[in-house]
């Protein structure tokens, strides 16, 4: 019997963890990561973006820790990440998005033709200090 493959795709989730948790902060990312696991997916990246105000007051708290994951999840783990992250207690709200491949092709685009004419500028500058 030939082996089944998974259909799985790139996905970005944004964290917004209790304020009171910053300074002890391993148990909960544990907690993300294994819901994460649990549902069959793979952290790709992650980003600590630390403590942030909030725009308006979300279950009490005027601040947040906030934390950025890259995953790689099956089609069905999407469902099973938001259902468990609603009962976390530790989540005060949470953003799961799937990357658009197109998006990420034209920014990565957009930061390669971005460097090269800051380079391009500076070569200008220094040839017309130059002169």
């Amino acid at each position: 019997m030939p082996e089944k493959t998974i259909n799985t795709g790139e996905y970005e989730l944004v964290v917004l963890f209790r304020p009171e948790l910053e300074a002890k902060m391993e148990a909960p990312l544990k907690s993300v990561a294994k819901i994460i696991a649990d549902a069959g997916g793979k952290i790709t990246a992650e980003d600590d973006w630390g403590r942030k105000e909030l725009a308006y007051k979300i279950a009490g708290e005027t601040h947040a820790v906030y934390r950025v994951y890259t995953l790689d999840l099956p089609t069905t783990a999407p469902s099973k990440i938001s259902e468990t992250l609603n009962i976390t207690g530790e989540v005060i709200r949470y953003l799961l998005t799937k990357v658009d491949p197109k998006a990420k092709a034209a920014l990565a685009e957009e930061k390669s033709h971005g460097s090269s004419d800051k380079s391009t500028e500076t070569q200008t500058e220094t040839e017309t200090e130059d002169e």
